[in-house]
Order: C-alpha cells, then structure tokens, then sequence
C-alpha cells in the first residue's frame, strides 16, 4: 500500500512561519507598511518573522529602486508604496 504525505506536507506549509522583509530607508511609507503587516498578520493568526532592511546596497541587491519593498519567503512582492491590505493579506 503507497504512502500518502500530501496531508502532513500541506499543513506544514499552512503552518510555516512566513519570513518578511520590509526593504526601505526608514521613510513614513516604510514605517507604514511594517506596522500594516504585523497588524494584518496578527489578525490573521499567522506567525511572521519581520525584518526591516535599511542598508541601501542590501536593497538594491533584491533588484527595488522603489521603497518600501517587501520579499516574502526570499521573493521581492512589492515595490514602491504602501501595499494594499488586501494585497497584504495574499502574502500571508
């Protein structure tokens, strides 16, 4: 009889902490978005690792010349403003 992993696979990854990185120099509309994220993340329930990256060479390497960025799980989602909170809610 084969074994069936999908289950354990799926919910894993539906309880997978999500890593952000919210990439911008400290600007009002970086700020923002930090404070929208743990807003909506939490209530939501969904756990997040958030890091804010200022250093602009580290910015830059994600390839946004706009901030703030956001990279969720290593992939850039976001550049230039606020996201949406429905655009936020997607990523988590």
């Amino acid at each position: 009889m084969p074994c069936n992993f999908s289950p354990v696979i799926t919910l894993l990854e539906e309880t997978a902490i999500k890593t952000i990185k919210v990439l911008g120099t400290g600007c009002a509309n970086c700020k923002t978005t930090v404070k929208l994220i743990e807003a909506i993340a939490q209530g939501k329930g969904v756990a997040v690792e958030l890091e804010k990256v200022e250093d602009i060479q580290t910015i830059m390497s994600y390839g946004v010349m706009a901030t703030p960025g956001v990279v969720v799980d290593g992939k850039v989602v976001h550049a230039g403003g606020v996201p949406s909170r429905d655009k936020i809610a997607g990523w988590l």
